[in-house]
């Protein structure tokens, strides 16, 4: 099952606080990235963010699952409606990646 549109345009916008947050549609569903690095995935309507040290500092609550079978665990973001949250979130991630 492919993600809605529109819910993929709301995380992007949710995460706008970040930098230049841009999807890509990849085999159906999409990649999410923050200045040109990609920082998670929007599969089946739901938000999973790449797993970092900096990321799991941030998250309430750490839910690690695969965005789809046969992929490695990454944070399910069930929270998506906290625009600050998710800006910081995406922001402490990218720190991280860097590392």
């Amino acid at each position: 099952m492919a993600s809605n549109k529109d819910f993929v345009e709301y995380i992007a916008d949710q995460c706008s606080g970040a930098g230049e947050i841009v999807t890509k549609k990849m085999f159906g569903d999409y990649g999410i990235y923050c200045n040109g690095k990609i920082f998670g995935l929007i599969c089946d309507d739901c938000f999973y963010v790449k797993p970092t040290e900096a990321g799991r500092r941030m998250l309430r609550v750490v839910d690690m699952r695969p965005p789809y079978e046969g992929a490695k665990d990454y944070f399910y973001i069930a929270d998506v409606d906290d625009r600050d949250y998710l800006a910081e979130l995406v922001r402490e991630t990218m720190k991280g990646m860097r590392s």
